[in-house]
């Protein structure tokens, strides 16, 4: 048997299914759309939900993808064995109410035996134990004795995810021979050791569970299959692991190359190089698909696997940051099936760099955290750190379980591991509670699942604003109905439609809908799954009925300003990677009538030459009117032109290409200008972070720009009138006033400082010694927190060396000050503890370093028990 590779064995297997007239798909991207079941794809047939259930109608009825998956539920065994794992890819061949279990048995076997070569007599299949007809196909057509088909009950060979479509499964399982098992005689197929391994599964979707264990056949009966690609690679390899497979074992040598250590010489080493191993692989494909490191949902996930490698190069003692360099390697030897992977490298090694960044600052915090930790344990006698502690680390610092029992472990104390279990299920309860109710999908559950999944919209709205057409569906907000009347909120389907429903960052166009006698308000278009078209709004005259023909009317206005915004937002893209480089990277979008916002990916604020240069540059191409072309094409014809398109995105075959001159070319389905004088000019108002690594800009275009520098002279005449001053000599004004103040100022702080002396007089024959240390504790009459300082300064002056407490009550509230001279504080004293122990005398908290520190409060009565306090507290602190 050839050793074919990982790149060979995934061309292999898509090209053999195209051969049984299956569309080969690109691999969707990880992060799901219109599924809030799933926070990241974890298997092949995720993706394609909405055709298993018939909620979209496929591309074709058989479909083959090899699909990348993320699975982080043993994420904390990754690295501990050669098993785990959080990356892989996944083949699969499907099949929409096509082909059915004969043609995908035969295929597997085909593929396994005749296409790669595996002996077969060394494979082994499974079926559920009640599938006489899976077991009929093995075993009288496929011609495998009964002997050595398996038969499986439910938890290992049928495949349901609560209520919804499922079905038995026939699984294929491999003998890699004698030195791969556990050395029993009993050894055979289910055996936990690593001999037999089970490489492909067939799941025969035949069955719908209503959710309360009622099974009823389906109607159209699916097939989804699954193969590891790196577990395949294996057993053709002949290799121990997915870690030991060509394009793996590549990225684990140059881990071990990092840290200068080998593989398989010391057990605990082999742990970090397989972790990051495993982890840098998952995290080069997350931010490929647009996903940042973040404190929530998928972004934690990707910071959790960043940190955990992070952590692990340290353990190995590879120096400085590393996971940029190792990223290189996963791209290299995975280009070929992920061409993303090379047109994003520069953003994805900046991603990887700036969080390698921020984590070796989080783990020294977190360090000293753990330090404090043992301390308090220490004064408390206490040998076991807290459940709740040790999730604090894990959770705020990114302290896995194993890294904080290690160091305790090393200077002899113990963790509460139930209790960081604990810690761990509450804040689980707490996601799992917060879940949306969603249908089988995923998605949100509304009135519109109920719709045939036939009913489907056709966009007119790039040629025209209105047009006429016939009403399919009406919906209230609980339900399907027949028609709506005056006054009723309601959705409209219609067959066909001019309006831009919500999508790409661009907002859903707003009009009219009407007939003769009728007339409904749209407020809001969206687009749903299949291709429909819903408009909301209300019936503001008369009624609708289903199979009416109506007419649909777009607010040009609103659609025109809508277009504006959008194109000036692809200039802006480009201008934007013009001036700060190609790293950037569109991360979200809102285009509205009135104004544009544009998130994308950078690492540092703008600075103001940087915000200029990118608007003097898009007002430049505004000038130039060129035409906004706009063409229809392949989805690889239009990369191949240059078009950008955006992280993650879900392309259809076809795509249109919106070209602007020479200077932008993006894949975009919103509505854009004729040519770009019609967007008139371009005002950039704001510019802030939203997220680590995400710049936000918020711009206006035509008659926006002009209302807002009208809003601004506004401004400006009412500023100068305020200072009985023009706007044209308004800056001398302010400047003048400016210098008044300070003089002004200056002066107040003068007399505050007269008062403050002379509200205190001759205090010096209150001084106390209080363990040899000078001691100096008084009140004085209205007298700010500034002035206590100043006043505080000279007292200490006057005193040489020492102690000085004041205290002021100025209208109803109290200033406490401390301040302690060096000598003073070499014998003990810390002003900072000082200030705590007395300002609940007083209503108040405060603090500060022990040299100088401050405190506020509500009760003038406890100035005298504080100031009596000080002394105390200096007492002890002497001692």
């Amino acid at each position: 048997m050839k050793q074919y590779g990982v790149n060979e064995l995934r061309k292999m297997f898509l090209e053999f299914f195209e051969s049984k007239g299956h569309l080969a798909m690109k691999s969707f991207s990880l992060v799901p759309h219109n599924d809030n079941s799933l926070l990241l794809i974890n298997s092949g047939m995720a993706p394609l939900k909405p055709y298993f259930t018939g909620q979209e109608i496929p591309p074709r009825k058989r479909v083959t993808t090899c699909q990348k998956c993320i699975r982080t539920g043993d994420i904390e065994n990754v690295g501990k064995t050669a098993r785990h794992g959080t990356f892989f890819e996944m083949l699969g061949n499907f099949s929409f109410g096509d082909y059915f279990k004969r043609e995908a048995i035969q295929w597997s076997w085909e593929f396994l035996t005749e296409v790669v070569g595996l002996d077969a007599d060394r494979l082994y299949p499974s079926v559920y134990v009640d599938d006489e007809e899976a077991f009929e196909i093995w075993n009288k057509e496929m011609g495998i004795p009964a002997e050595r088909i398996f038969k499986f009950g439910k938890a290992d060979n049928f495949w349901e995810h609560g209520a919804g479509p499922c079905g038995p499964c026939s699984e294929i399982y491999y003998d890699r021979g004698e030195k791969y098992g556990c050395g029993s005689p009993d050894c055979t197929v289910g055996c936990e050791c690593d001999r037999y391994m089970e490489i492909w599964n067939n799941v025969f979707t035949q069955f719908d569970n209503d959710g309360h264990g009622n099974y009823s056949e389906l109607e159209q009966k699916n097939i989804d299959t699954g193969m590891g690609l790196e577990r395949l690679a294996s057993v053709v390899q002949d290799v121990d692991s997915i870690f030991d497979v060509d394009t793996v074992k590549a990225l684990r040598d140059k881990v071990c190359e990092a840290a200068n250590v080998t593989y398989k010489k010391d057990a605990d080493q082999d742990v970090s190089i397989r972790l990051i191993t495993d982890h840098i692989r998952s995290a080069t494909f997350m931010i490929s698909d647009g996903i940042m490191p973040t404190n929530e949902g998928r972004g934690y996930v990707l910071r959790r696997l960043i940190r955990r490698a992070a952590r692990h190069g340290r353990l190995l003692g590879i120096e400085g940051k590393f996971l940029a360099k190792l990223s290189e390697t996963v791209i290299e030897g995975s280009k070929d099936g992920y061409p993303e992977l090379d047109e994003k490298k520069d953003f994805i090694f900046n991603v990887l760099t700036q969080e390698e960044d921020k984590f070796d600052k989080t783990i020294d915090q977190g360090l000293h955290i753990l330090s404090v930790m043992q301390e308090e344990m220490n004064q408390a006698g206490e040998k076991v750190l807290s459940g709740e502690n040790a999730f604090k680390l894990y959770d705020t610092y990114g302290f896995p379980l194993d890294l904080t029992k290690e160091i305790l472990e090393e200077k002899g104390y113990g963790i509460d591991e139930e209790g960081f279990q604990v810690a761990m299920e509450k804040q689980r309860v707490q996601a799992r509670e917060a879940r949306k109710e969603t249908n089988y999908m995923g998605a949100d559950a509304t009135v519109y699942d109920e719709i045939d999944p036939s009913v489907t919209t056709e966009f007119v709205g790039y040629d025209t604003l209105s047009c006429d057409s016939k009403i399919t569906v009406l919906t209230t907000e609980s339900e399907i109905t027949e028609a709506v009347a005056d006054g009723q909120r309601a959705t409209i389907f219609v067959e066909k439609t001019p309006f831009y429903a919500t999508m790409g960052g661009q907002e859903g166009d707003t009009g009219i809908i009407h007939t003769a006698d009728a007339e409904f308000a749209v407020e809001e278009t969206i687009k749903l799954l299949g291709g429909k078209f819903g408009h909301i709004g209300r019936v503001t005259k008369g009624m609708f009925r289903t199979g009416d023909t109506v007419t649909l009317e777009v607010r040009s206005k609103e659609r025109l300003n809508t277009c504006k915004n959008h194109s000036a937002t692809h200039l802006l893209q480009k201008a934007l990677k013009t001036v700060l480089g190609s790293h950037v990277e569109q991360k979200g979008s809102l285009v509205t009538p009135d104004r544009l916002r544009f998130d994308f990916a950078h690492f540092s604020a703008m600075t103001r030459e940087e915000i200029e240069a990118v608007e003097a540059l898009v007002n430049e191409e505004i000038a130039k009117n060129n035409p906004v072309v706009t063409e229809v094409m392949n989805v690889e014809e239009a990369k191949k032109t240059g078009a950008m398109a955006l992280f993650g995105e879900k392309y259809e075959e076809d795509v249109r290409v919106v070209t602007m001159g020479d200077f932008s070319k993006e894949l975009c389905g919103g509505t854009h200008v004729s040519n770009t004088g019609l967007i008139t000019t371009f005002k950039i108002v704001s510019e802030s972070g939203v997220a680590a690594g995400v710049r936000r800009i918020e711009a206006l275009t035509g008659d926006g720009v002009f209302a807002y520098y009208k809003a601004q002279e506004q401004k400006l005449a009412e500023a100068a009138k305020l200072l009985k001053a023009t706007p044209e000599n308004l800056a001398e004004k302010i400047s003048h006033l400016l210098a008044e103040t300070k003089s002004l100022h200056s002066e107040i702080e003068s007399l505050k400082s007269k008062a403050a002396q002379e509200a205190v007089g001759d205090v010096m024959n209150q001084v106390e010694e209080i363990c040899g240390v000078k001691v100096l504790a008084v009140r004085v009459e209205d007298v700010d927190m500034g002035g206590l300082r100043e006043l505080g300064d000279q007292l200490k002056e006057k005193l040489g060396e020492g102690v000085v407490v004041i205290a002021s009550a100025a209208g109803g509230k109290v200033s406490l000050m401390a301040t302690a001279t060096e000598g003073a504080l070499k014998k003990g004293a810390h002003a900072g503890n000082l200030i705590k122990a007395i300002a609940g005398l007083v209503g108040g908290g405060g603090g500060g370093r022990p040299n100088m520190a401050q405190a506020g409060g509500k009760n003038p009565e406890g100035i005298d028990a504080a100031l009596s306090k000080a002394k105390e507290v200096l007492a002890e602190q002497i001692q």
